[in-house]
């Protein structure tokens, strides 16, 4: 009975292990792009603009309240996950956009690890 025990629950460790990635994932996406925002009104210019800025704090949001949804192991949380990988990517693009800045490259590479593997647990089945 205890070998079948620790079959079982094998699975559900992995999962929860990768569940605890893609949390702290979304963590440090939410810090690095509220961190990228205050940054652009820094800087000015072309990182300002508004569509830039809104994909910024969009990614922010997401990533913030995807990490709640799998804190509190919701049911909803492949959905949030899936959403959150969609603006991740499209963050990263954008941030990739604005050209050599350091702030916006590791933006961009925390977008890309948050992306990936919140699109991992967007196909996560309960």
């Amino acid at each position: 009975m205890e070998l079948q025990n620790q079959a079982t629950s094998t699975p559900k460790q992995h999962i929860h292990s990768k569940m605890d990635i893609c949390i702290q994932n979304c963590l440090d996406c939410f810090r690095i792009c509220e961190q990228t925002l205050a940054e652009c009104f820094k800087k000015g210019g072309k990182h300002v603009e508004s569509s830039h800025l809104i994909l910024l704090k969009s990614c922010a949001e997401i990533c913030h309240t995807s990490a709640k949804f799998m804190m509190m192991q919701s049911q909803f949380h492949t959905k949030t996950c899936g959403v959150c990988a969609e603006v991740c990517q499209a963050c990263a693009e954008d941030c990739e956009s604005m050209g050599d800045d350091e702030m916006m490259k590791k933006c961009a590479e925390m977008c890309r690890k948050c992306s990936q593997s919140c699109s991992e647990m967007s196909q996560w089945d309960h």
